[in-house]
């Protein structure tokens, strides 16, 4: 999945000169957590709510300029170096960069045009989506040899039992030379599978006595 079928394209901007207060409240109507800013309709800089919380005055402590604080302009607070991505680059690589970066969200730009963006809940929802955890299905691990061909080799149980696979995540296993494979599949009770499974020698981590997830 590519980042341009996940991300907003209707993004809410502000320009350098926006004060802090015109931008918090945009925050605010927009119910959103982060400000592309665009001069000439080039990025930037981004500005957060995070970054506009610091800058806000203290409720403990008040000082003679805090009013002024409201009408600096948010190119006194936003962030100029900004972590991009590209309309074509794959939701995993966009996810690393927001992990990487501890960041909150990625415009999206092509060119110098900003095109879009994308938030952590973004791409949460779409791995959720891509786990296939959303919709009612059963969970299924095994643990299978390092070697090529054992993702077929199990795929090929799934079909004799016409058990209908919607993903399949690979991760390596605990023990040395081993990998777990965990599948979710659209059926409600996956003992049949596992105990086929178990018949042919596969050793499933889980469910051993099926068990749905709705």
């Amino acid at each position: 999945m590519r980042v341009e079928d996940i991300m907003r394209k209707n993004v809410v901007t502000t320009q350098p000169a926006t004060t802090i207060g015109e931008a918090l409240l945009l925050l605010r109507a927009n119910r959103i957590r982060h400000l592309p800013v665009l001069d000439d309709d080039k990025l930037v800089g981004i500005v957060s709510d995070r970054d506009l919380r610091d800058a806000l005055p203290s409720r403990l402590l008040t000082h003679d300029d805090d009013d002024t604080v409201l009408h600096k302009p948010v190119a006194d607070i936003m962030q100029k170096q900004v972590i991009t991505a590209h309309p074509l680059d794959f939701i995993e690589d966009a996810a690393l960069q927001i992990y990487e970066h501890k960041i909150g969200s990625l415009p999206i730009v092509e060119g110098n045009r900003l095109v879009g963006m994308i938030t952590e809940s973004d791409l949460f929802s779409s791995l959720i989506e891509l786990f296939g955890v959303n919709k009612p299905s059963s969970h299924i691990e095994v643990e299978v040899d390092d070697r090529v061909g054992m993702l077929a080799e199990v795929s090929q149980i799934f079909r004799e039992a016409q058990v209908n696979v919607t993903s399949v995540i690979v991760f390596p296993g605990k023990n040395p030379g081993k990998k777990n494979l965990v599948f979710r599949v659209q059926t409600i009770d996956p003992r049949v599978v596992t105990q086929l499974l178990l018949q042919r020698g596969f050793s499933v981590v889980g469910p051993t006595d099926g068990g749905v997830i709705l």
